[in-house]
Formats: structure tokens, sequence, C-alpha cells
């Protein structure tokens, strides 16, 4: 009867508590893919894993998911579930939805692994109905059960977030087995029916939670990642269910509902592994793969080759400018793309940098030429030439004097300022092996001495006020405005605008890499 237990003798189950004791302490004491051992069977056999090997006719994982006419390759999907390029939604937020998709294909393997991410997102506190991953002698493409058919043949693994019996016992992940002729209990969340369970809270996680069954030597065990780090391999134990008998051939399937209260149920990536036990013989694709399929395969690539041939030939006739070079030359790559605006943008601020540096040449200049006009008026002063009527005393002279060398002193700083900016651009445009690190720590560095120059200039421009409110001045040559505020600020606001694009810009390529992931 499948998904039920077969009873064992007493005398036995003392050394199994040990095996099972065992087992759990390799997993708890290594890292999650030792654990897979304990996952894998029996205590003899912890020492060697079996042989994975990946199914890609009972698997699914994005970019490019669906086809142009919406299907899924070797799935079928049924009622409310949406395909898109990167998951499929088996049931939306909205009241009363089902979904589910199956494999089209029956499996028959006698050991096998899944892994399954997903994702069940939702606004309220308390969520429904849940999320169900199928084994079964048939797809159950619509029905009462998470959206699925009841009286199934095999079994399910029920992640069930509404709590119907209300013993607040949910969300939990449970393991029901069905012979094809029991009703679900869905008012007390088949908690007769269930062979094992957990109580595990995957709504609204940071991170895809991630799902792995394995059914190894008629042993099923279910191992959670309860999304909250973003490591792949970071699985707890959950349920195990031993000496359990499934149907030798089936459908895999993933199917979700939602009732009076709705969440998001979706599903990135349904892997498939056949495993074999260590010393049998591993399956081979030519053993699986009948000759009649072999030859329509065949077909197809020599058409799709001919096609290929015929369009390479018509581009070299309509381009012939381009023959002999390698297509890949032709386009532009995300990673040189990336790399020259970098590039383009660092030399931007490199030509800004520069003129702002000559600007500040030329202030010093100025400075230079009105300290040594001062001191030849002092130099005269003590001479003993006679003053004219309305010049100043000695006194202001000497503060107009130390005002200027202040002016001088923090105008040299900015110029070294700058050119420590200068050279860390420079340092930019030849990067080592430190890596994105070090850019950004550049960019860090650019921004903090870009603040001392404003700081600086703010300085000065309240000396020169500060200069405007004294009665009495010397009668100078005007003093020609090489850089204004408004010309500087404008700079710093383009160069900071820059400077978040690119943070933006890397921030929305390393979200698109890790679809791969």
């Amino acid at each position: 009867m499948a998904g039920s237990r077969r009873k064992r003798p007493q005398a036995r189950s003392r050394p199994f508590v040990y095996a099972l004791l065992l087992s759990l302490s390799r997993f708890v004491g290594g890292d999650g893919l030792e654990g897979d051992a304990m996952a894998a069977g029996a205590a003899g056999t912890q020492a060697e894993l079996p042989h994975r090997r990946f199914e890609y006719k009972y698997s699914f994982k994005g970019p490019h998911l669906v086809q142009s006419d919406g299907t899924v390759p070797f799935w079928a999907h049924a009622g409310n579930a949406i395909p898109s390029s990167d998951q499929i939604r088996i049931a939306p937020s909205l009241k009363s939805q089902r979904g589910s998709v199956w494999t089209k294909a029956k499996a028959a393997f006698e050991n096998w692994e899944i892994e399954v991410t997903f994702r069940v997102t939702g606004r309220g506190r308390i969520g429904a109905d849940g999320l169900a991953i199928w084994y079964t002698e048939n797809q159950g493409l619509e029905g009462p059960v998470f959206g699925s058919a009841d009286m199934w043949n095999g079994v399910g693994i029920f992640f069930d977030s509404f709590d119907n019996d209300g013993k607040k016992n949910n969300p939990a992940i449970v393991i029901v087995g069905n012979n094809g002729q029991i009703h679900y209990d869905h008012q007390n969340d088949g908690a007769s029916q269930a062979l094992a369970s957990c109580q595990r809270d995957f709504r609204n996680k940071p991170y895809p939670v991630r799902a792995k069954i394995i059914y190894y030597q008629k042993t099923l065990t279910v191992m959670i990642n309860n999304g909250f780090t973003p490591d792949k391999n970071d699985y707890e134990f959950c349920a195990k269910v031993e000496n359990m008998v499934i149907p030798s051939q089936g459908h895999f399937g993933i199917s979700a509902a939602t009732g009076g209260l709705a969440d998001d149920h979706d599903v990135l990536s349904f892997l498939t592994f056949q495993l074999t036990e260590p010393g049998k013989e591993t399956p081979t694709p030519d053993k699986e793969i009948s000759e009649k399929e072999k030859e329509k395969y065949q077909e197809e690539f020599e058409h799709f080759q001919q096609e290929l041939d015929k369009k390479k030939e018509e581009f070299q006739k309509g381009h012939p400018d381009l023959q002999g070079q390698p297509a890949d030359d032709i386009f532009e790559s995300v990673g040189d793309r990336e790399l020259r605006q970098i590039f383009e943008g660092q030399n931007r601020i490199h030509l800004e940098i520069k003129q702002l540096n000559r600007q500040l040449d030329m202030i010093l200049d100025e400075q230079r030429r009105y300290v040594s006009s001062l001191s030849e008026e002092i130099s005269k002063r003590g001479a003993g030439v006679p003053s004219q009527h309305g010049q100043i005393g000695q006194q202001e002279l000497d503060t107009v004097v130390k005002t200027q060398q202040e002016i001088m002193r923090q105008v040299n700083e900015m110029k070294n300022s700058m050119s420590e900016t200068v050279r860390l651009v420079s340092g930019m445009q030849h990067p080592g092996a430190a890596g994105a690190y070090e850019s950004t720590q550049h960019f860090m560095d650019i921004k903090e001495h870009l603040h001392v120059v404003k700081r600086d200039i703010d300085s000065l421009a309240q000396r020169s006020l500060s200069s405007n409110e004294k009665p009495k001045c010397p009668e100078l040559p005007p003093f020609p405005s090489c850089l204004s505020t408004v010309h500087f600020v404008i700079f710093v606001v383009v160069q900071t605008v820059l400077f978040i694009s690119y943070i933006m810009y890397r921030t929305q390529q390393e979200a698109a890499a890790k679809k791969f992931f």
C-alpha cells in the first residue's frame, strides 16, 4: 500500500535507533553536503554516498524558463499557474486560486532526489492555503488538496500555511501517503494521516526557501533550508519516513492553492536527480533513449544545422565587410560594456579634477601677486616713504598680510588634496588584482577629498566676507574670478550622480547574475 509503513519486529528496533542517532550526529557535525549521507539510507551505507545523475526532463530552472508559446519544456501546467521567464507562479495572491505543474513523462527511478526552490510571500501575518510537492502514479492537475487531485496514489509533501484545526501548529511541513482510496482530511490538516511532520515557517523569508526530498532505499527524508541565509547548502533535518512504498513509476509535480487568505506561491527551480546505490551500474543515456527517439533528435539537429548554415550565408552576403571576423568580436559582451563605462566615467572625473587643479594654480598665483604687492607697500612704509591721505595703518596691513598668507596655505592644501585625488583616479584606470573592493575604496577616497575641497572653499568665502566688513581696505588690483561657487557645486553634483549611477548599475548586474545560481 502506497505511503504506508511496514511493521518491524521489536528486536530490530533498537539497532535502528542507534543508527538513526549516529546519522543525525553526522548531519549536525558536518555541513549540509555531509548530511546527505544520513538522508541517503541505512547505517551500513553511510560511508559511501550514492551516485547522483541530473535528469533534465524532470527539472526546470530559470532564466528563459518558458518557450515562445508560454509552455515549460517537459512540463504541463494547469489551473491558475503562470509560467514566466525566471519562475512559475503556481497560485497568485488572490482568493480561491489553484494551480499546478506536472512532468509530462513518468519517472521510473528506484531512488531519487529533488531540490525545490520557492517563495511564499504575502502581506498578512497569516497566509493560506499552502504548497505541495508530489510524486504520484497519475497527474493530479486540479483538485481540492492544495490545488491537486484527492485520493492520489503516491506521496505528497505539504507546506501548510493555514491552521485549519486551530491547534496553532502551522506553518508546518507534513508528509502524507495515499494508496488512491483515502480522502485527505483537510479540516484537521491531515493530522491523522501524517506519516511525519515538522514545524517550519517558510513565509516571507529574505532568501528563497529550499526543500531537499530524498527517496533512497525505501526511506523518504525531507531537509529544509529556511531562507535566512544565501548559503544553498545550509539544510537542516525536518522529517523522515522509513519503509515507505511508493509507485515504481510516477509523475513529479508541485501545486498550490489559496482560500479566504492569499499568498503568492512562486517556484524558482525544480531539480531532479536519479540516485544509484554504490556498487551498482549507473544508468547511461543510451539505455534510456530508444532508437526511434535518437533518429528523431538527429533529424532535428541536422535540420537546425542546415538552417544555421543558410542564415550564415545570408548574413555574409549582406555584410561583406565583416567576412572573416569572428561573430563574438562584432558584439560587445556585458563585461566589456561594464568596463568601458567605468573607464569613461573615470576619464571624465580625471579631466574635471585636472581642470579644477589648473584653476587652483591660477588662484594661487594671484594670491602670491597680492602678497608681493603688500610686502612692497610695507617695505616702503618702513623706509620712511610719506604716506598719502587715506592710507591704512601698519597694524591693518599686517592683518591683511596674515590673512593672505592663511589663504595661500589653504589653497596649497587644496592643491595637494586635488593632486592626491588625481593620483587615485590614475590608479583606478590601471586596476590590479585587488578587484572591486579597491575600486570602491578609491571612489570613497575621491568623495572624501572633494568634501575637503568644498570645505576649504567655503572657508575662503567666509574669510572673504569677513574682510569686506572692515571699514578700511587697501586699494588692490581687481581680483579675477576664475572659479565660481556655482561651477564647483555643479561639478560636485555631476560627479555624485555619476557615482550613484555606477553603484545602482553594479547592484542590478549582481542581482541579474544571481538568477543563474
